[in-house]
């Protein structure tokens, strides 16, 4: 199951499933109390079952209000409407993978002045983990990414996502890494400045259980940029290219360093536009990945 979260001009969220195609389920008109995803991976944790036998309790015990999936994204993308899509999540840590598909060590050795850092990496037992964002600097669909001020060239990384609940992933979502190239290419030792800023990171549309996902790593991603209503860039790529599994950053993450439940976890990227290439304000950015939906965020200076 896909689970959306959505926002009231008041600030309320709504928990709301697709059971079927299209069509959202609002599980708060169920039960009140639910409203975000952790209320219902609390609820499968407590009872051993999973979290869409959970969801499909709830929708079992009594009726529920419907909403046409189309109609929210329109109302999200043209701020109308009662209700928007909000991050599905609010992730007390969001922490990202690094140089985990061939493309990306190739593109990071070229931008950089330390090359061979990123080949070890690339081919090392220990994978590169690095922190990417708090909760105020993560923002949702339709919301707007930050670019750097300062930089002069950036980019950004569509990525699989995945989530954790105690030491276990309990689905998965698209991400979307906003990155200065020129400033992690300066100095490696930049690269806090080049992934940690304001409106760098972008989670959503939803949360897919990993029984309704399939494999992870047989996923299609796509990124399209548009500037001025055209097409300044598109890219294909697939979560087969991974050279690192899920669960093999997953563990290594959580290898003596304690994790708070709901931490989502970026996986890396492959797709990366040109040298020549940069965001600039008022860029439209849309990241599409196979079963999970499609992100899109507009640009803005920070």
């Amino acid at each position: 199951m896909r689970y959306y979260r959505l926002v009231d001009i008041g600030g309320d969220t709504r928990l709301v499933v697709e059971a079927e195609a299209g069509v959202l389920a609002d599980l708060t008109s169920v039960e009140e109390d639910v409203v975000d995803l952790d209320d219902i991976v609390r609820a499968a944790s407590l009872s051993g079952l999973s979290i869409d036998e959970i969801t499909r309790g709830l929708l079992g015990s009594g009726p529920f209000d419907t909403y046409e999936l189309a109609q929210i994204v329109e109302d999200s993308r043209a701020e109308t409407g009662d209700l928007w899509l909000d991050r599905p999540l609010d992730p007390p840590e969001v922490w990202a993978a690094g140089v985990t598909y061939k493309t990306s060590e190739m593109e990071r050795r070229r931008e950089s002045e330390t090359p061979d850092i990123y080949s070890k990496v690339y081919a090392a037992d220990r994978p590169e983990l690095f922190f990417k964002a708090t909760p105020e600097r993560c923002v949702g669909p339709f919301e707007s990414i930050g670019v750097r001020g300062d930089s002069e060239w950036s980019v950004p990384e569509p990525e699989l996502a995945f989530v954790v609940y105690k030491g276990e992933i309990v689905g998965y979502t698209v991400g979307n890494d906003v990155s200065s190239r020129s400033i992690e290419g300066e100095n490696p030792l930049y690269l806090p400045q080049a992934k940690i800023f304001d409106k760098c990171c972008a989670i959503g549309p939803c949360l897919v259980t990993p029984e309704s996902l399939g494999d992870p790593h047989a996923l299609s991603i796509r990124c399209s940029i548009h500037r001025d209503g055209e097409e300044v860039f598109s890219g294909e790529t697939s979560t087969s290219q991974m050279a690192r599994r899920c669960e093999d950053i997953s563990d290594w993450l959580h290898r003596h360093n304690p994790v708070p439940d709901m931490t989502a976890v970026l996986t890396g990227t492959s797709i990366v536009p040109p040298p020549d290439f940069t965001l600039l304000v008022g860029d439209l950015v849309s990241i599409e990945i196979d079963g999970i939906g499609v992100l899109e965020n507009d640009v803005v200076a920070v």
